[in-house]
């Protein structure tokens, strides 16, 4: 089937635009028997219902680029008006009109038609047809209502449709409870399925588990997937050993956080005259989780595992993923190495990958590693037995990035929060996670095996899964150039810039006071890594090859790429490869769908609870820095990573003006300068858990700064508008038109 697809899509490719019909593409695949022609016409039916090919006039067929279509995500905001992004190109803005039951986040086929009068850096399109939605399922709340309960979506997006909702027979919708329901029908109304109970809004652990269903992130296994899990034994036999080097003398730890359960890498290391020999051990999931079980199929659902605060809800079920698949100190596991000669310089000079199994001599914490490297005498002692090895691993590591540092490999400067939580979910403390030496040796070591494995698996063409990350763009870039003259530290801007160029940038700010605000700004114009199944190479790393190798237990991709590497390199096995290949289009698609899944509702969890923290600490004053101003305000970032927006309609000192050439908010009277990068102290307002959302308040002593540079005010007879005048003297902003959406500056995964 996917031959005849490749095939007409060549076919309409190669021909002049719109002349062949379905019987001309017969004839030219010279198609005579009934069962060709019947795999023939489904092949031309499913490539018509993806809008690979559009039948057009005199039933004659175009591709999607010779129809004009487009194919991306569409992005809806408050007004229903539609964008979809393109890259180096204009977006594409749909007017509800012309927006067919087209949801936020679904991919669609657009028709792009013509530039809009109005916004001169898009054009105007419509939707032709969704062809994946984005959500299948809806959480809501039951409210109180004169005619009953009904249900109300969580998400704001949807609250401006009808709800249509089937209930099952003898259920009672109490206000307050939470549901979810099964999406039937995406118009207005929407129609909708109950389909379980979540709990009470306010019941512990309900407000985390709603983000979770409403990103269809489902905290239970399957029964026959836990049944399947179950059936694996949990202790390596005699006869798996068998074929696998055999590691079990080496003095091996593995390294993680102290509350971590899956331990999926473990590593010696031995030093010899020209280096280290470094050994990276990673569990060989592969093993257990074969192609097509009930274990992969939910793997594959799944994507990844979800880290929610203080819960876990992993990838596979814990059977596997702590038990026979963890890498548990003192017991015998199986795993996939990567063997590298690493050279004084931090050069890997050669490598060789292999399955072994080892036994983990320690388990280690980043907490007590870190403590080994300071020198205190009592962790040293505790753990003398692994010490030695653990001073080569620094060595070795530490020449490692000096060797990436020197080749372009960019360090973002990103705080990720901790919150810590009691018993029924309510945070207790919010502040920067450490991440000291352990902490970046592990990472050291963890991308050197994914560049060595990545070399392996494209310099032999064998069907994989790669980490791709594309360079930033332009348009980006220029407006972090202006944004970093305006702070005074000038970064110049080419058509094509190295990571080499953006890391000297950074670190030759790195010890000034704006360096936070450049980095995190800097971290904002990086595109999405992303899977791809070529391998296109990872701007940020300065790499052209990588992947994903060293996390089976909690990612999908590298439990693909280890069944990959046993598939085509131990076993020599091709008669796979092209239905391989396909899939692994396939599932790099969908891992990058669920990796993004896995973010949003982390970094919704997160602005829930750090709202939820603040609730309590109204009219206490905190000292942050701006790092974004609008036309409708500035958004505060505090040391502990909690964010706010300060409203202009809370500056009660005169009228303020946008000036986005300098991204400040200026007050021409008084030539108090709001911009990125001031220090500022400010008083929390509001917090709300459920908006998740902070407001702050600018404490009026310390105000903005007063700058020398805002533009002059004019002698005379004043020329700005009655309007303007009115704020001026009754202390408010009246033009508030426009609302802006919040900036996502989270750190992202490499």
């Amino acid at each position: 089937m996917e031959d005849y697809k490749t095939s007409i899509l060549k076919l309409i490719e190669e021909n002049k635009r719109g002349t062949l019909d379905r019987n001309d593409l017969m004839k030219k695949l010279n198609l005579t028997g009934a069962s060709e022609i019947a795999d023939f016409d489904q092949a031309l039916e499913e490539l018509e219902d993806e809008m690979m090919i559009i039948r057009a006039r005199g039933n004659c067929y175009m591709n999607r680029e010779q129809y004009g279509i487009e194919v991306g995500v569409i992005h809806i905001n408050r007004k229903g008006v539609g964008y979809v992004d393109r890259s180096g190109k204009p977006s594409i803005m749909i007017v509800s009109a012309r927006m067919k039951d087209a949801m936020d986040g679904d991919v669609v086929a657009v028709h792009a038609e013509s530039y809009h009068a109005r916004y001169f850096d898009s054009i105007s399109g419509t939707v032709l047809k969704v062809l994946k939605r984005a959500k299948s399922t809806l959480v809501g709340t039951y409210i109180s209502t004169p005619n009953g309960p009904k249900l109300w979506p969580d998400e704001e997006k949807y609250r401006g449709f009808s709800v249509s909702m089937k209930e099952p027979e003898g259920f009672t919708p109490l206000p307050g409870m939470k549901v979810l329901t099964e999406i039937n029908s995406y118009s207005n109304p929407l129609e909708l399925t109950y389909l379980k109970t979540i709990g009470f809004k306010d019941d512990p652990g309900v407000d985390l588990l709603s983000i979770l269903y409403d990103h269809d992130i489902d905290p239970e296994f399957p029964a026959e997937v836990i049944k399947e899990a179950e059936a694996i034994p949990q202790e390596v036999s005699e006869e798996e050993k068998e074929n696998r080097t055999d590691l079990t003398q080496d003095i091996t730890v593995t390294i993680d956080g102290d509350d971590s359960k899956d331990f999926d890498d473990a590593i010696p290391v031995v030093k010899d005259e020209d280096g280290w020999i470094l050994k990276v051990s990673i569990a060989d999931v592969s093993h257990y989780v074969t192609q097509n079980s009930a274990l992969d199929e939910e793997a594959l659902k799944r994507g990844t595992s979800n880290y929610i605060i203080d819960k876990v809800v992993p990838m596979l079920p814990q059977l596997l993923s702590n038990g026979i698949c963890s890498l548990n100190p003192h017991v015998v596991r199986l795993t996939n190495t990567c063997e590298m000669k690493v050279d004084a310089n931090g050069y890997i000079t050669d490598y060789k990958v292999y399955p072994s199994y080892i036994r983990s001599t320690e388990r280690m914490t980043y907490r007590n590693v870190n403590k080994i490297y300071n020198g205190e005498e009592e962790v040293r002692t505790q753990f003398a037995n692994v010490v030695p090895m653990l001073e080569d691993l620094r060595d070795c590591a530490d020449a490692i990035r000096r060797k990436r540092v020197a080749e372009g490999a960019i360090d973002f400067e990103s705080d990720e929060p901790q919150i810590i939580v009691d018993e029924t979910g309510k945070p207790l403390e919010i502040k920067v996670r450490e991440h000291g030496h352990a902490e970046m040796i592990i990472e050291d070591c963890m991308i050197a095996a994914n560049v060595s494995v990545a070399n392996l698996m494209n310099r032999n063409d064998f069907p994989c899964i790669y980490r791709i990350h594309d360079e930033p763009n332009v348009k980006r870039l220029t407006n972090y150039a202006h944004m970093a003259y305006m702070l005074g530290h000038p970064f110049n801007v080419k058509n094509a810039i190295s990571p080499k160029e953006i890391q000297r940038y950074l670190s030759a700010n790195e010890d000034t006071p704006e360096y936070s605000v450049l980095s995190s700004q800097m971290l904002r114009c990086m595109s999405k890594a992303v899977y791809d199944a070529k391998c296109l190479g990872h701007f940020g790393l300065a790499e052209k090859e990588y992947l994903h190798f060293t996390s089976p237990i909690r990612r999908y991709p590298d439990l693909i790429v280890h069944r990959m590497l046993r598939r085509y390199y131990y076993e020599n096995d091709f008669t796979h490869r092209d239905g391989d290949e396909e899939k692994m289009r396939r599932f790099a698609e969908h891992s990058s769908e669920r990796e993004r899944a896995a973010d949003d509702a982390e970094y919704e969890c997160e602005d829930m609870k750090k709202a939820e923290y603040m609730s309590d600490k109204i009219g206490v004053v905190f000292t942050g820095t701006i790092t974004s101003v609008k036309n409708f305000g500035f958004y505060v970032t505090l040391p502990n990573t909690i964010e706010g927006m300060v409203r202009v309609e809370s500056l009660f000192d005169g009228y303020y003006r946008y000036d986005e050439s300098r991204m400040s908010l200026i007050n021409d009277r008084s030539h108090v300068v709001y911009r990125v990068g001031d220090t500022i102290q400010v008083r929390v307002i509001s917090a709300s858990k459920q908006a998740r959302a902070i407001e702050f308040g600018v404490v009026r002593q310390s105000g903005g700064k007063v700058r020398e540079k805002t533009e002059p005010i004019k002698k005379g007879r004043k020329t700005r508008s009655r309007s303007a005048r009115k704020s001026e003297q009754y202390g408010y902003q009246l033009n508030t038109r426009t609302r802006g959406r919040k900036q996502n500056g989270k750190s992202k995964k490499r």
